[in-house]
């Protein structure tokens, strides 16, 4: 394989400073204490409960609802003592948190908990947190959480109000089918997951059963070992505009080939394991055409290896004729090859060139 066309092998972008470390805490059968007799102290005993905690309260008047919600936990358990919190009662404890009257009970609630070594949140106090909470779309074993590190809470829940709009109540049956197949399923590696999320999203609504399993098994066996190849068309280069096809073949892709047209926002899109291939944009003749050849002969090596390839390419005509060209040299050598269309193709392509994308995507 000649990767002398190669100008570089960019990988993602570094990680980016976080606000907050987003950290899924397995709370099953541990003790958690909450200070504070509230609606917001029983909102948040009520989530450590539904996560399986054990939950004490301490609370010398404990509101109605706080009483309703011991009375109804179902997963872990609320315990209620009627009496102020004291620092003994963080000693063992998984998380610590306080619904305080003031800064100074703050203060003392932090200081216990972090002397018993304790984690410790403080309801609308976040100079005495050592963590947050965040909006949770709950499709659990599914869970999504949405945070602005307490800088607009009103915001978090919308986007979090969005996202429930994207991701349906079925999410939760698929993904737990998935903890069940996980152990049975090991040998059967990327290309099984692969379809299992195809049919997941296309069956969303659906109870998967015994009979899915032995699909999915069936069809990834009958999948090819070699690898393929998609054409990707990023249309105008925002990354918004790109189509869910475009965006599940980023995210099982191996390799990703691009050029210096393509925005790095598309790229983000990409699995991180991917590894991605800035080449020479340009082809023409002579010299340049060499290039060009190469570019395919570099998709074709690596789809004979098994690698899914992704080819990114822009909306415009000479983007398009290239690819054409590149599709072209990799159906002559057996591999194979989708084409996944921009949202702009048909506002841009002549009526010939639409005839073109139907050819090529038949």
């Amino acid at each position: 394989m000649n990767l002398s066309l190669i100008r570089s092998d960019p990988q993602p972008a570094r990680i980016a400073p976080l606000a907050r470390l987003p950290v899924f805490l397995k709370l099953d059968g541990r003790r958690a204490v909450v200070a504070g007799g509230s609606p917001a102290a029983a909102w948040k005993a009520e989530l450590l409960a539904a996560a399986g905690a054990r939950v004490d309260v301490y609370a010398p008047d404990p509101c109605a609802e706080l009483l309703a919600v011991a009375g109804a936990a179902t997963h872990g358990t609320i315990a209620i003592h009627a009496r102020p919190w004291a620092p003994g009662d963080c000693a063992g404890a998984a998380l610590a948190i306080g619904d305080c009257a003031d800064d100074g009970e703050a203060a003392r609630f932090a200081s216990a908990a972090r002397a018993a070594g304790v984690p410790v949140n403080v309801v609308d106090r976040p100079a005495f947190c050592d963590f947050a909470f965040g909006a949770i779309v709950n499709r659990s074993p599914l869970v999504i959480g949405v945070s602005t590190d307490g800088a607009a809470p009103v915001f978090a829940q919308a986007v979090r109000a969005r996202i429930e709009t994207l991701i349906p109540q079925g999410f939760a049956r698929w993904a737990t089918a998935a903890a069940h197949w996980r152990p049975r399923v090991k040998r059967q590696g990327a290309r099984f997951w692969r379809r299992f999320v195809a049919r997941a999203i296309a069956q969303a609504h659906a109870t998967p059963s015994e009979i899915d399993l032995c699909a999915l098994y069936a069809e990834a066996s009958d999948e090819p070992t070699a690898g393929s190849v998609v054409v990707v068309e990023t249309g105008p280069g925002d990354p918004e505009l790109l189509t869910l096809r475009a965006v599940r073949a980023l995210q099982s892709a191996d390799v990703i080939l691009f050029d210096r047209a393509i925005g790095a926002g598309v790229l983000d899109f990409a699995r991180r394991e991917a590894r991605r291939l800035l080449v020479d944009p340009s082809g023409g003749t002579g010299a340049d055409a060499n290039k060009q050849d190469e570019i395919a002969t570099t998709m074709i090596a690596l789809a004979a290896a098994g690698r899914h390839v992704v080819r990114l390419c822009g909306s415009d005509e000479a983007s398009r004729v290239r690819a054409e060209k590149e599709i072209a040299a990799c159906r002559a050598a057996g591999s194979a090859v989708e084409v996944v269309p921009g949202v702009d193709a048909a506002l841009h392509l002549s009526p010939e060139g639409r005839g073109r994308m139907a050819n090529r995507s038949g």
